[in-house]
């Protein structure tokens, strides 16, 4: 992902059944009618124009002639869209330890131009070091990883922070609560290296970080950590993510979108002001062991 010119597969998906989706309307077309002519299900459709699945061109082609597209570029501009968006992304080589759930995440991630995010239990993925990922990675429930698998993982943490490093770069903004930054996972040299590396970020004009202190009276997110994602094409939405432990929703209604987006902008008021969490990064690595 080299800069903005370039989208990715997840959102080529999200634009065509966005467009998709317009034409069906503009047409008079029900979802149960246009899932018939594609050999379908209602939901079916549903699915494609949330850009959740994959286009198959005969679909494409079926459709764009039940909603009356005759315009012969115009179809032609369609389906080229559908065969990039059946590309691949980067991400999915280390599909070997990715949940599929978390695969629309990463081509979301890479297609943002914008991403604002509320944590309460680790530093957030973008800005986490090598050795504070890999301590993360050991503390999957159930069975422990194997080395290489960490390894894997901690490859792909790293991958994902090329965005910050892109042109134009990804603009981070994230809000975590102090008792992230007590929390010795990895122990107290690696938090030490990770609040290091959180100084050095936040000399970045893209990276903003500020910190709930651990005597704030409480806040408006009380349904814990959240993602919210925005990107510069006009035809995607920003899209709220919440992640699970074994599955994660994508929301983006825009009466959620709101919600969330204002509790984001009450945290960013009733947070340390940007400028002090430099201040504040010393002061705890001070006070390590």
């Amino acid at each position: 992902m080299a800069g903005q010119g370039v989208v990715g597969p997840t959102a080529l998906r999200m634009m065509l059944g966005s467009h998709l989706r317009r034409l069906r309307e503009r047409a008079g077309v029900s979802r149960t009618d246009a899932g018939w002519a594609i050999r379908g299900s209602e939901s079916k459709i549903s699915r494609l124009e949330l850009g959740r699945v994959g286009f198959k061109e005969r679909d494409v082609e079926d459709l764009l002639s039940l909603y009356g597209v005759t315009d012969a570029r115009e179809r032609d501009r369609l389906l080229e869209l559908a065969r990039e968006a059946n590309d691949r992304g980067w991400w999915h080589r280390y599909g070997d330890v990715t949940p599929d759930w978390f695969d629309a995440y990463l081509g979301l991630e890479a297609a943002a131009e914008l991403i604002r995010t509320y944590e309460i239990q680790f530093v957030p993925g973008l800005l986490q070091t090598a050795d504070y990922a890999r301590a993360v990675a050991r503390l999957t429930p159930g069975n422990a990883r194997a080395d290489d698998e960490v390894e894997r993982i901690v490859a792909l943490r790293t991958r994902r922070q090329r965005v910050l490093d892109r042109e134009p770069p990804l603009k981070l903004w994230a809000v975590i609560e102090e008792s992230v930054l007590h929390r010795p996972i990895g122990g107290p040299e690696v938090l030490r290296n990770q609040l290091d590396a959180l100084r050095e970020a936040i000399t970045r004009p893209n990276i903003t970080l500020q910190i709930i202190p651990l005597n704030s009276p409480g806040h408006a997110a009380t349904g814990g950590a959240f993602t919210l994602l925005r990107f510069p094409q006009r035809d995607l939405p920003d899209i709220v993510y919440l992640e699970h432990l074994t599955s994660a929703l994508y929301l983006d209604k825009r009466d959620d979108v709101e919600i969330y987006t204002e509790a984001l902008d009450v945290l960013s008021t009733t947070s340390t002001p940007p400028q002090e969490t430099a201040t504040l990064l010393t002061t705890l690595h001070n006070q390590l062991p």
